[in-house]
């Protein structure tokens, strides 16, 4: 079966070679002679493919003894709420960057729980840039924390360092970027990531938090949203998102397979550098929608001279066999995501179907 040239924003492309092995084991999990999905959250086979995956991650990313690695679920939009509802107290305020829709949302959860602010925004450029560190503004004396998103699917933009902060934690939404390059984890409070980009499949959220932010006082809150109950429970409070979890610790084994984290780096510079020469190659024909240094290596984006010339390009795509790379309906024109499971191959196609389409297109126009 031919595999598809998969570009989608997310739920997005997992690696091959995950999901045969996955394939493999569908029916008989370490001679169980249950799926994965049958078997018991507490028996021994889920708690060692349970435990492997947080050993994993917590050695593919270098996480501190002093981390816990949560697997919950609700996605990266519970954490909007989870984050503040733990860590913004009465007498304090938490600041928000704003780089795109997510940042945007978080925000709007958080002003639900207490103080906000904002310590930065590029929404006047409708989300082009990152601002720089030194325009963040905050005061250290009343800061809860500081949130970022640290690439922004929508817009096509990317952090490439991150604020130093006194006094106050830097908690980080990297759904869409984390294990795509070298972090040093010790920087922040906290960090979540929806899976579906680069961890595995949606279902399961993984949470990064520093061990003294997990409040055991908020007694308040419900019980499913304290870090505490899932921290004291290894994330077995209730029933897990067991497939999620698995084919999460399949991800991560492949990662390894790979030379790690720094080697998928180098491997996603390339990728976005096939594509980003197809743009600034074209002569004005395709327009990237991120100024060039605040582009993502995850997500792509990009306008064509009209919407007719768009649609031709997606039409022509589809039928090479490219899917996802319509862009999103708040900024139109085109999205190619290349999320660490997205081979260069790939991306060697998409930046050759798109020097095609740019030299076709302009013929046929200027014989019209």
């Amino acid at each position: 079966m031919k595999r598809a040239l998969n570009f989608n924003a997310g739920p997005a492309a997992l690696p091959e070679a995950v999901l045969q092995k996955a394939q493999g084991e569908w029916l008989n999990i370490e001679d169980t002679g249950m799926s994965v999905m049958e078997l018991s959250h507490r028996s021994n086979t889920f708690d060692a493919i349970h435990s492997k995956s947080i050993a994993l991650l917590k050695e593919i990313m270098d996480i501190p003894d002093n981390y816990e690695v949560l697997f919950l679920q609700g996605g990266a939009s519970l954490q909007f709420t989870m984050v503040p509802m733990n860590l913004l107290q009465s007498d304090r305020k938490a600041y928000y960057v704003l780089t795109g829709s997510w940042s945007e949302k978080a925000l709007k959860e958080a002003k639900k729980i207490g103080n906000t602010e904002i310590a930065a925004s590029a929404k006047e450029s409708n989300y082009t840039y990152i601002p720089a560190v030194e325009e963040i503004a905050y005061n250290p004396a009343d800061a809860a924390y500081l949130h970022i998103t640290t690439n922004n699917t929508i817009y096509g933009t990317q952090w490439k360092g991150y604020p130093q902060l006194e006094n106050a934690p830097l908690i980080a939404d990297m759904s869409s970027d984390i294990l795509s390059k070298k972090i040093d984890v010790s920087k922040f409070g906290l960090i979540y990531a929806g899976a579906q980009k680069n961890l595995g499949p949606s279902g399961v959220t993984v949470v990064i938090i520093r061990k003294d932010l997990i409040n055991s006082s908020l007694t308040n809150l419900p019980t499913m949203l304290q870090y505490e109950t899932h921290a004291k429970s290894n994330s077995l409070y209730n029933t897990p998102p067991t497939l999620a979890i698995y084919l999460l610790s399949l991800v991560l084994e492949w990662v390894q397979d790979q030379g790690g984290v720094e080697k998928l780096e180098e491997m996603n510079t390339a990728k976005a550098k096939l594509i980003y020469d197809a743009i600034d190659n074209s002569e004005g024909f395709y327009k990237g929608h991120a100024v060039p240094d605040s582009r993502s290596h995850m997500n792509v984006t990009f306008t064509l001279p009209d919407d007719h010339a768009t649609k031709q390009f997606l039409e022509q795509a589809k039928a090479a066999g490219f899917v996802g790379l319509n862009g999103h309906r708040s900024i139109g024109g085109c999205r190619a995501s290349i999320y660490n499971a997205v081979p260069l191959s790939h991306c060697a196609e998409l930046a050759e179907f798109m020097k095609k389409f740019k030299e076709t297109y302009s013929a046929s126009v200027v014989k019209s």
